[in-house]
């Protein structure tokens, strides 16, 4: 990978932002946001952490076999054996990349590593070497480097230069360090490691002070030319610094930084989008960027100057971000062509398979819906693993035949649930502390799930209105393993219940 004057975005959505509590994925789920992050035009994309387990290294080989337009990066620690299952995993890869740790500041080195200075250079120098051997792109980061010794520091980069590393990274691993700090510590390495002109310097800023993004930018005013990132800040802890934020700011900025990137900035909102529907969290009506409100005026003296001269109070337009405003709505009279059209113009391909399945379940909902936005049509087919069902369902798979619930106020709630399986109807009578408890209950009888756990339940309107799609995603554990189902309807209760046996079949399968 070149040099250049543009700033390099390396997303580690699928391994640092996965990793945290409440953001883990499914198999078909990282697919569907490694090509998202593909159409985006990120440089590198870190797939995973392949020794961890089989379906990290199952994640990073399917999607090391599926995309082609960006660098796929495996995560591994300064060992061998981390080294060589990145490599396998990243064999069928158009432009491999192997990223490899190891930790460079006393604190770690005593305490986790139990390793001395001098044992983390040998290490370093000798696993880079190692990864090379399999592919040319090798990053090396000195893990908690803002907290490490300079001089030693400088050491361990030169090390790894000369190892054969082509990226050395600057990680601010517990987001400890300071914009003006982050500046000098890259502008002093790159005067202080010998070979620095050798290498890319990238930097990794965690938000747990708030500055990640803020960090990140300081670290490409003292040098660093590749930014390490996630879609919306998801990851460890308080997160990481937010890619959207980032190269909006290179863009809007690029007077003071002197640099861009390449992220196609159209996919940042569906990108956006498609993240937090995926953890089943809802967007921060203030979340920079890509917030309800962030293009939203309601001081008098504001609107008034966005009408006059919107860039009296916009600095970058809603379409630069993929934000479509005033655009046509669609309705039960709308056709096939009309909905083809629409998802053309909102970015996506659909198979035929998939279109045919899309298409139905928006006559569906536009029977019971006036209008059907932007929003409802990207939630239709976001939700099409779950929602939108092959013709001929799976014999073992649980589907809504029909409930009844009856709840009130001072009333216990009652629901009476149907659920088809293969050739055969199933039905039972639950009580509840309210309508969704009760029909959790039904289910549970039915398919025998009662001692899984509701670990999340969260629920959003997909867009504005008493008819909105309501859209539920639940998180339900099971022993070890946590499956995430979503819902979507008009009626809560029925994307309720949709979420709820979305996730109990998960768990029923594996």
């Amino acid at each position: 990978m070149s040099t250049q004057s543009n700033i390099r975005i390396f997303d580690t959505t699928l391994r640092d932002g996965e990793q945290a509590p409440g953001c883990s994925m499914n198999l078909a789920e990282k697919i569907e946001v490694a090509r998202q992050l593909e159409a985006l035009k990120v440089d590198v994309m870190e797939a995973g952490f392949a020794i961890s387990s089989p379906g990290d290294f199952e994640s990073v080989q399917t999607i090391a076999n599926t995309v082609k337009d960006s660098y796929v990066c495996s995560l591994s620690r300064a060992l061998e054996k981390d080294i060589d299952a990145s490599a396998e995993a990243l064999k069928g890869a158009k432009l491999p990349y192997i990223h490899v740790f190891l930790a460079t500041s006393e604190i770690h080195m005593q305490h986790k590593l139990r390793m001395t200075p001098e044992q983390v250079l040998e290490r370093t120098s000798a696993m880079v070497k190692y990864a090379r051997n399999y592919c040319d792109e090798v990053q090396f980061s000195a893990e908690d480097a803002t907290r490490s010794d300079r001089p030693f520091l400088a050491q361990v980069c030169a090390a790894a230069i000369q190892a054969g590393a082509r990226t050395i990274n600057i990680p601010d691993t517990v987001g400890y360090t300071t914009p003006a700090e982050m500046t000098d510590l890259l502008a002093w390495l790159q005067a202080n490691v010998e070979n620095a002109d050798k290498a890319v310097f990238s930097v990794h800023c965690h938000n747990d002070l708030g500055m990640a993004v803020a960090n990140s930018l300081a670290g490409a005013l003292g040098g660093a030319r590749q930014i390490e990132c996630t879609v919306n800040g998801i990851g460890e802890r308080a997160g990481n610094a937010a890619l959207e934020e980032v190269v909006m700011a290179l863009k809007v900025r690029r007077d003071l930084f002197g640099a861009d990137s390449r992220i196609e900035t159209t996919q940042i909102a569906r990108s956006s989008r498609l993240i937090y529907q995926i953890i089943g969290q809802g967007v921060p009506l203030n979340k920079a960027i890509v917030g309800k409100n962030a293009f939203a005026h309601e001081s008098g003296i504001h609107q008034h100057g966005v009408l006059a001269e919107k860039t009296t109070y916009e600095i970058m337009t809603p379409e630069s971000v993929g934000v479509r405003v005033n655009a046509m709505v669609l309705g039960k009279h709308s056709g096939r062509h009309a909905f083809e059209s629409r998802l053309a113009e909102l970015g996506y391909a659909l198979e035929p398979a998939e279109l045919d399945a899309a298409f139905a379940a928006f006559k569906v909902i536009a029977d019971r819906k006036k209008e059907i936005s932007d929003a409802d049509l990207e939630a239709i087919v976001s939700h099409r693993p779950q929602v939108l069902s092959p013709v001929e369902p799976s014999a073992q798979r649980y589907e809504l035949e029909g409930f009844h619930v009856h709840s009130g106020k001072d009333v216990t709630a009652v629901c009476v649930m149907r659920l088809a399986h293969g050739d055969e109807v199933h039905e039972e009578v639950s009580l509840g502390d309210g309508p969704v408890d009760a029909a959790y209950n039904a289910v549970d009888k039915i398919m025998g799930t009662s001692e899984a756990v509701l670990e999340s339940y969260n629920i959003q309107a997909t867009s504005d209105g008493k008819d909105a799609l309501g859209e539920v995603v639940v998180k339900l554990r099971a022993g070890e393993q946590i499956r995430t189902g979503r819902g979507l309807s008009t009626d809560i209760i029925e994307s309720s219940i949709l979420a709820y046996l979305n996730a109990a079949n998960q768990i029923a399968a594996s």
